[in-house]
């Protein structure tokens, strides 16, 4: 929640991390509304790294945390070069460049993590969800070699990557792990979505023009609509809508008055006509 930028979850608790900044975010519906995959603009905003350089000083900044694609605010595609600027500034300066792939890993933009993806190799990614399938709680931290062996400086018998470790390599989580990584590989579900997304963007784009729709974003097997607020009430709109589509046989995650949409990898042509087709039928509904 301190280094995470979503008001609602920061506004329930009174404390957070000291020392904790934050840079612009990339939304900006002025400029990229309705954009088809990558929006256009916004790349410059990587460049508030110079001003956090500036203001703390560089050798103070540990890391820039990022997520390539934020989900729970409602699917925000990376404009086209911001990541890649962030990988230039954080080089520049020396510091670590994180992921945070808990969504975007796993084959949900076609490709095994969005750092294939966009083509930009962070320090560390932080992992989760699709590692096991969601069927068993599990994360994970890839660390880049250098990270690794700063680390690892001590004696000889130093615990590699210590930390505590109740749950860490719990057996059960393992198990799901690699059955689920076994699953990617037979039916080549970490590559799937891109034979697909082509079709998802364009089916989730022919909402447009439909009553109250300010936006669309896609990227990969991610999607989402944003509805105008109604009377200046923001979710109230969206919550109806969600709802709705609960009862006729859809869900996804709302956030405020976006509609955020992430089909399973094995998604089927017929299944995006569904889905598009009963999430239109109620923003109708609702207007």
């Amino acid at each position: 929640m301190s280094v995470g930028g979503m008001v609602a979850n920061r506004r329930q608790f009174a404390t957070h991390l000291p020392g904790v900044d934050h840079i612009r975010h990339t939304h900006d519906l002025a400029r990229n509304a309705f954009a088809k995959d990558q929006p256009d603009h916004g790349a410059e905003l990587a460049d508030d790294v110079e001003r956090m350089v500036a203001l703390h000083g560089a050798d103070t900044i540990a890391a820039v945390i990022v997520e390539p694609v934020p989900g729970s605010t409602a699917v925000l595609p990376a404009p086209k070069g911001y990541l890649q600027r962030l990988r230039e500034l954080c080089t520049k300066h020396g510091i670590l460049l994180i992921f945070d792939e808990v969504i975007t890993g796993f084959g949900r933009l076609g490709t095994p993590f969005a750092a294939n993806f966009y083509g930009v190799t962070p320090d560390m990614m932080t992992t989760a969800k699709g590692i096991t399938n969601g069927t068993v709680p599990c994360g994970a931290v890839f660390a880049s070699r250098q990270v690794h062996d700063g680390l690892m400086v001590g004696p000889d018998n130093a615990m590699e990557l210590f930390h505590g470790y109740t749950y860490s390599a719990h057996p059960v989580a393992c198990a799901a792990g690699l059955a689920t990584l076994d699953i990617y590989k037979d039916e080549a579900l970490l590559t799937r979505g891109a034979s697909i997304a082509d079709y998802w963007r364009d089916a989730l784009h022919s909402l447009k023009g439909l009553p109250n729709v300010v936006d669309i974003r896609n990227q990969g097997l991610m999607g989402a609509v944003e509805l105008s607020p109604r009377d200046g009430v923001v979710g109230a709109r969206g919550y109806d809508v969600m709802v709705d589509c609960f009862n006729t046989g859809l869900y996804f995650r709302m956030s405020g008055d976006s509609l955020a949409l992430s089909p399973p990898l094995i998604v089927e042509k017929s299944h995006i006509d569904d889905i598009v087709s009963i999430l239109g039928d109620s923003i109708k509904r609702v207007a």
